[in-house]
């Protein structure tokens, strides 16, 4: 058997032991200034293995995948050059027109997502992937809202590294009905309509995620790819707010109508 191109990463001592703080906050929904200096990493990979090894102690299945900072405006607001991949983990999803606690969460935002779910898989190799070779992979997509939050009290200060640690910003997910019929949909220009409390708000777009999520969903794929993880068979991936992230407040309701792709709402409580 060939040894693969990009081996998965094994964490060291430290960066378990960066994780088992993480997973602390994360159960209590509590946080932070800052990981201790002893064990903050201090590059993408170091980050990522951090992530790792709260996989591994978290003890959940991986349903997805998310990718943040998918606009300039997003990647200048939280002090990254880049977009940052993280998990979704199966216990912190929600259904479609669920109640969701903001008890606890600093962030208090919704994002509108394009969400696709995979149905082969794709493993790490040397050749990065096409955007034609990851459509050929996906099965379906959905529309679907994050509700994030972080473990970090300033999350625009503790940079790139930390915040892949903490899963990109990752908490709570709503992924909306499939949509089976997704190939010809026009992914920059299609107005995905929003209302809060039922009050039309601004438009997303798919062109704000990285020029477009089809790029975004690339982009994740061969990032997983460098750090030996396989993107697989039936995760999904939500590729970052098409629209400025909707502020939320107990007692309100956000609702994103993507047109011919469904429908997906929720609404907030304290």
């Amino acid at each position: 058997m060939s040894t693969p191109a990009y081996p998965p990463i094994a964490p060291t001592s430290a960066q378990q032991e960066a994780a088992r703080t993480l997973h602390g906050l994360w159960i209590r929904r509590g946080r932070f200034a800052a990981l201790p200096e002893n064990i903050r990493p201090s590059t993408r990979r170091d980050g990522y293995a951090v992530q790792q090894a709260f996989e591994q102690i978290n003890g959940q299945t991986v349903s997805g995948w998310k990718i943040a900072a998918t606009s300039v405006d997003g990647q200048r607001h939280i002090n990254v050059d880049g977009p940052l991949a993280g998990r979704i983990y199966q216990d912190r999803l929600l259904p479609v027109g669920a109640t969701v606690s903001l008890k606890d969460n600093l962030m208090h935002v919704a994002e509108i997502e394009f969400a696709f779910r995979f149905a082969q898989d794709l493993p790490p190799r040397a050749a990065e992937y096409t955007v034609d070779d990851v459509l050929t992979a996906v099965a379906s997509v959905h529309p679907s809202i994050e509700v994030p939050d972080s473990r970090y009290e300033d999350f625009v200060k503790v940079g790139t590294a930390q915040l892949i640690a903490d899963n990109a910003c990752a908490c709570l997910f709503i992924l909306g009905p499939s949509a089976a019929d997704w190939k010809d949909f026009d992914y920059l220009n299609q107005a995905i309509t929003v209302t809060l409390n039922g009050k039309a708000i601004d438009s997303g777009y798919g062109r704000n995620v990285l020029g477009d999520p089809r790029v975004a969903l690339t982009w994740i794929v061969n990032e997983l790819s460098s750090i030996g993880v396989t993107m697989k068979a039936g995760q999904f991936v939500t590729t970052g707010t098409c629209r400025v992230p909707v502020k939320v407040e107990p007692g309100d309701a956000v609702h994103a109508d993507f047109g011919s792709l469904g429908q997906v709402g929720c609404s907030f409580s304290a």
